[in-house]
């Protein structure tokens, strides 16, 4: 009658209900305990549904945003299972799904209200460590520019400024500088506004100073004073292991009725930050003009601008994100994956092999396109012509190399799984020497 405590059954009666609730609460307590048993009895069962789940969600949310909540249940679900059940803890769990944990455990980060970039720190403790490196150079924070870059109709005065800094300036610390307008994305603050005044300030290797890419929103003509706030910054600095560390910042302005502006960082203002690793594959980006939106006279700095980008060595975060634990990204090879890009026309005098995304998108050299990334980022690059770098395609060949890049990457056919799905799984391994 009473298995849990037979020692018990004569003296019930005369018990409290504490030891009564006791013996009652052990076999639940057994209960609880039996999924994670039969979890580590049969990992493969519970990795592989779980695998399905995330990436099956990822694929839902890249294509709409509607769906980032199931996404982040989801995930939440999954950690909140990883965590009970002490997998991390689990030695042969750890050694036989290795990529798994590191990718949820790395995705799990941005879920924490105060990790919003993404990063392995806190963002406080983040921008207090790097602000040596995000901070905008004193001369483009003067009242007067700031005044000129806050309006379109006064952007060349704002460049007028520029050039007379130059002129003080040697050649190897010329700032490098046009306007444009982007295909693709509008500023943090208003989705709506593509216009941008690029600065790039060159760096100090030497004396660790970071080359800096300073973007200025600038309201189109049509646009109220005010109705563009954001300035980003990405800094760059060479590591002595040869990498390129990516630093960065989002800062808003704040414009008073007395006609002043002021500046600040978008978190210090309280205004909340976004996941940096989400675009930033790359550290900086590279600059694709919205068609005949850069002057004649501007138009050969946008080379020079991609070209200064291209040289930078592989791009890192520093010590604040192991990009390897996302995994390979879209248009990685693969033994199955020689016809995705094969009926398609390319100039090999242009640097591509003509076969992969990954010839340069890879951790080693300009880092992989994985999740979690931009849809409208991703597609505009494909779609717009801009990649894979080197191919002459018609608009329907673009659109479908795009249809199948994604695919590939976010299938989960079992008999066919893609990219994603097959390296959270441990299928894409070296195989040992």
């Amino acid at each position: 009658m009473n298995r849990c405590c037979p020692r018990l059954r004569s003296t019930i009666p005369r018990l409290t209900i504490g030891p009564i609730a006791l013996c009652l609460l052990l076999p639940i307590a057994a209960v609880a305990a039996t999924p994670c048993a039969e979890l580590k009895a049969r990992p493969d069962v519970w990795v592989r549904s779980r695998v399905d789940g995330l990436v099956s969600a990822a694929y839902a949310w890249y294509q709409r945003d509607s769906a980032e909540r199931a996404y982040e249940r989801v995930l939440d679900g999954i950690v909140k299972e990883v965590d009970k059940c002490r997998l991390t803890q689990d030695e042969m769990f750890r050694d036989q799904y290795p990529e798994f944990l590191g990718y949820v455990a790395t995705l799990a980060l941005a879920r924490r209200p105060d990790h919003e970039l993404g990063f392995n720190v806190s963002d406080q403790v983040y921008f207090a460590e790097t602000k040596q490196y995000v901070e905008i150079p004193d001369f483009l924070l003067t009242p007067a520019f700031l005044r000129a870059v806050s309006r379109f109709e006064t952007l060349p005065q704002a460049k007028a400024m520029l050039r007379e800094l130059n002129a003080a300036r040697t050649p190897g610390q010329q700032l490098l500088f046009f306007s444009y307008q982007s295909r693709h994305l509008g500023t943090p603050d208003n989705p709506d506004s593509f216009w941008r005044l690029l600065i790039v300030v060159p760096g100090n290797t030497e004396q660790r100073i970071p080359e800096k890419w300073v973007q200025f929103g600038i309201p189109d003509r049509r646009a109220a004073r005010g109705s563009v706030r954001n300035v980003s910054i990405v800094a760059t600095l060479p590591d002595a292991e040869g990498s390129t560390n990516a630093y960065f910042k989002d800062y808003f302005r704040t414009y008073r009725r007395n006609g002043s502006i002021t500046i600040k960082g978008r978190w210090e203002l309280g205004e909340g930050d976004d996941n940096c690793a989400q675009c930033h594959k790359s550290g900086v980006l590279p600059i694709f003009p919205e068609t005949g939106s850069v002057n004649r006279e501007e138009q050969p700095m946008v080379e020079i601008v991609n070209a200064r980008f291209r040289a930078y060595s592989r791009p890192r975060y520093d010590k604040y994100l192991d990009a390897s634990k996302l995994g390979p990204g879209l248009g990685s090879s693969r033994s199955n994956e020689a016809s995705l890009f094969s009926e398609f026309r390319f100039d090999a005098n242009l640097g591509t092999d003509g076969k992969t995304c990954a010839a340069c998108h890879h951790t080693d050299r300009m880092g992989a396109l994985s999740w979690p990334m931009d849809r409208v980022l991703i597609s505009s690059y494909v779609k717009g012509g801009q990649m894979p770098r080197g191919f002459k395609l018609t608009l329907a060949e673009r659109n479908r190399l795009y249809r199948k890049l994604i695919q590939d990457y976010f299938s989960i056919d079992n008999q066919n799984p893609g990219i994603l799905k097959s390296w959270l799984l441990g299928k894409r391994r070296e195989p040992p020497s």
